[in-house]
């Protein structure tokens, strides 16, 4: 995230893995003709470097996009402060769980907000910067039994924490002494925190961090291999206490700390695996022009480098990659303009509900409020197309244990999409 400034236009650019294509605009819209010009000037520029795109395009294609029309945000509640996240249990309850910035998570249970808060840590919370505070929530699969749920937070000194606690005899409140620290990491400033958690397929925990902030990664963070920062790291939180680094982690033997499982990231914010494919996307926020969507198959083994800070999107930004440098480029980008700001990554859509958006990306940009779709398509070419303009702070995404969609509002709603 970034602080946000309101809307004065829009520019969308588009970039596939393999090439790059135009994507479907207004024919009023004024930057139309420089948009299909710029498509293809970044693929070329990185193919000059000595760089190489290292993931293939495995998602299902999906023939086309909906029509965004037909469809809509209905606010479902409101009244939150500074919300960042919504999630689910898992459980069977189908309860969804907001979490807001300053240290408070909320459940939201047949249309209504809780009385008092699920988990209260905000004394434990630091968020003086914009880009702190509680940032992440996971329930892992086995959540109903075990009752053990995860949190990423910066804490007072404005550190990164990740941790487990557990409920109360009541499931409506966790127990906030139960708290157990699993990981700890220094940040040299304010920003760039990431924060982001989600369990995937395999049943280990994935963590986003970002390059610990300043401008244009000063330490050199998002390529060093000594760094949890600048990282997405996948531990394993069933085995000994801490946890444990899965075997087949891309350091799991050396040449880098063991949790490492993808780099080269500036501030991963917000990252999702698709629940019929397990693959990952991930939205990392660019410096000054450039945002991005990035793309992990399932069930691919690492490591990939993501390139920044050689690279903010597919641009040249910093330095020059070693010869041998293998680089794995964004699927998706677009340029800041007068409006635009940091992106929100999303999911894609596999619930029931609305059959036209099966296999959808759908991402958005936190300052314009524009919400965006993002296919490959049948010809493995990646497109992705603005679906929505609309008047909110998106800080989030999330997903019901349906598969349902949601968009949440920094302002304090939370909406649903639903056909109209």
């Amino acid at each position: 995230m970034k602080i946000p400034w309101r809307k004065l236009g829009w520019v969308v650019v588009l970039l596939g893995m393999v090439v790059a294509c135009a994507q479907s605009v207004p024919a009023t819209n004024p930057t139309a003709k420089a948009t299909q010009a710029n498509a293809t000037a970044p693929a070329a520029q990185a193919t000059e470097l000595p760089t190489e795109t290292t993931v293939p395009n495995t998602p299902l294609p999906v023939p086309g996009f909906p029509e965004a029309e037909a469809y809509g945000w209905a606010e479902i509640a409101s009244g939150f402060t500074k919300p960042l996240l919504l999630t689910h249990s898992g459980d069977g309850s189908r309860r969804l769980f907001v979490v807001e910035q300053d240290g408070k998570i909320w459940i939201i249970e047949n249309g209504a907000r809780s009385a008092g808060p699920f988990l209260d840590i905000d004394a434990r919370v630091g968020s003086e910067s914009n880009e702190q505070g509680l940032l992440g929530l996971a329930f892992p699969a086995d959540f109903e039994q075990s009752g053990l749920f995860y949190v990423n937070y910066t804490d007072v000194a404005g550190d990164s924490v990740v941790s487990r606690f557990r409920l109360s005899s009541d499931p409506n409140y966790a127990d906030a002494e139960s708290e157990e620290i699993l990981l700890q990491v220094d940040q040299p400033a304010a920003n760039h925190n990431g924060g982001h958690l989600e369990f995937g397929p395999d049943g280990y925990l994935y963590i986003g961090l970002g390059d610990g902030g300043s401008q244009g990664d000063p330490n050199g963070n998002g390529q060093s291999l000594n760094t949890l920062l600048g990282k997405i790291l996948r531990i394993d939180v069933n085995a000994a206490a801490p946890y444990g680094v899965p075997a087949d982690n891309p350091f799991a033997n050396g040449g880098g700390l063991g949790e490492v499982w993808a780099y080269g990231f500036r501030n991963p914010w917000r990252f999702s695996f698709d629940r019929a494919t397990g693959d990952l996307y991930i939205g990392d926020v660019g410096q000054y022009q450039w945002e991005e969507i990035d793309f992990l198959p399932g069930g691919y083994v690492g490591p990939l480098n993501f390139g920044w800070n050689y690279f903010e999107g597919t641009h040249a930004y910093e330095g020059n990659p070693p010869s041998d440098a293998k680089l794995t480029m964004p699927v998706a980008e677009y340029e800041h303009g007068s409006s635009r700001c940091s992106v929100t990554g999303g999911y894609v859509y596999r619930g029931a509900a609305l059959p036209a958006w099966q296999g959808v990306y759908v991402y958005a940009d936190y300052c314009s409020g524009e919400v965006f779709g993002l296919i490959l398509q049948a010809g493995g070419v990646w497109e992705t197309r603005l679906l929505y303009d609309t008047p909110y702070l998106v800080t989030s995404f999330g997903l019901d244990e349906a598969g349902e969609l949601y968009l949440i509002d920094r302002s304090g709603g939370v909406y649903q999409l639903l056909s109209q």
